[in-house]
């Protein structure tokens, strides 16, 4: 049984991570298993991700994040002489970058050298973060040009083996700037994004940067970049006049959206960088629905489940999901919320 509280306790089975992409699986990228929760009925179903197009209608509009992922681990060597990895997270103004160096002690200061030539100074703590640091790198070279030449796709434990930048992109990829993979858009095909399109069904971009995956730990939410343009917003708000559904694809563009609300309280173009925190309490004004993975337990991102569906119906979407074998992380399952449906 899963706790519900302000955030769920369950026990996630090894056999239930994924370890690779679901192409190694021999599964298609859009073959991926969709879990869907319907908030007004209580209800939950299980399809396949192919099957999106049967779960909306006409008018309805998909909102995508058009970032780009970077190779954004490097090498390392601490002042102790130890090997490390180096996370590139967030480049900041004035050519400072948040940086999360892996597995080691540091201390304001420390100078660390990168494998491929180079330095990096932490300068300092990044706000209240345990793990980030603000750095100033010293290259022969632009960061992001470094990162291409001797980077690689961050990666974790639980996936077992080496795999291309190009696996970390998703079909909307246009613009650079991801520490890491804006991975609910990555099922998403052509001939997917061709039946939607058939359906009537209009897919808006938005841009928001994700950084190193803070938001899987118990720890809170740290600023992104966000660019939301007119036509975005125009969209949204036509489905809204028209009583039609609005899809966040991903809780990135989740937060995107609800940071585009002016002082009076409407939509409008914005970008930026916001630090807008999606709660039940905060609750939800742009969007109607989510398609999201499935999140660790104590991650921030349930919060914006527990928006949609509230604490007691994320808790029995879990225990469907957990009980029917769907699989976590980027190279999983998703899982789809419709508020009033």
């Amino acid at each position: 049984m899963i706790e519900v509280a302000q955030t769920l306790e369950f026990a996630l089975p090894p056999e239930l991570e994924a370890h690779e992409p679901p192409e190694a699986r021999g599964i298609a990228r859009d073959g991926v298993g969709m879990l869907v929760s319907g908030a007004r009925r209580g209800s939950n179903a299980h399809a396949s991700f192919h099957d999106l197009p049967d779960f909306l209608e006409p008018g309805d509009v998909l909102v995508v994040n058009t970032s780009a992922t970077l190779p954004a681990a490097l090498e390392a060597t601490s002042r102790s002489g130890q090997r490390i990895g180096l996370h590139v997270s967030t480049r900041l103004a004035a050519g400072l970058t948040v940086v999360e160096p892996r597995n080691t002690a540091v201390i304001e200061g420390d100078v660390l050298s990168l494998a491929a030539g180079g330095t990096v100074r932490l300068l300092s703590p990044y706000k209240a973060s345990q793990r980030l640091w603000i750095a100033a790198f010293d290259l022969p070279e632009p960061l992001l040009t470094f990162l291409a030449h001797h980077g690689s796709p961050i990666q974790y434990p639980y996936v077992r083996a080496k795999w291309p930048l190009e696996v970390y992109q998703t079909i909307f990829a246009l613009h650079p700037g991801s520490a890491e993979m804006p991975s609910a858009g990555r099922p998403f095909t052509a001939r997917v994004v061709e039946r939607l399109v058939k359906k009537g069904i209009t897919i808006v971009p938005l841009l928001l940067h994700c950084g190193v995956a803070s938001l899987e730990r118990d720890e809170p939410p740290y600023s992104e970049y966000f660019d939301v343009s007119e036509t975005t917003v125009a969209a949204v708000e036509q489905a809204r006049s028209q009583h039609r559904h609005v899809v966040a694809v991903g809780t990135t563009a989740a937060r995107a959206l609800e940071s585009c609300f002016d002082e009076r309280g409407r939509l409008v173009a914005s970008r930026g960088w916001t630090d807008h925190l999606i709660t039940p309490d905060v609750g939800i004004r742009s969007f109607d629905a989510l398609l999201t993975g499935f999140h660790e337990t104590r991650s921030s991102h349930l919060a914006i489940l527990q928006a949609l569906l509230g604490r007691s119906g994320v808790a029995t979407a879990y225990e469907a999901a957990l009980a029917h074998g769907y699989l976590w992380h980027e190279f999983g399952d998703v899982h789809l919320i419709q508020q009033n449906r």
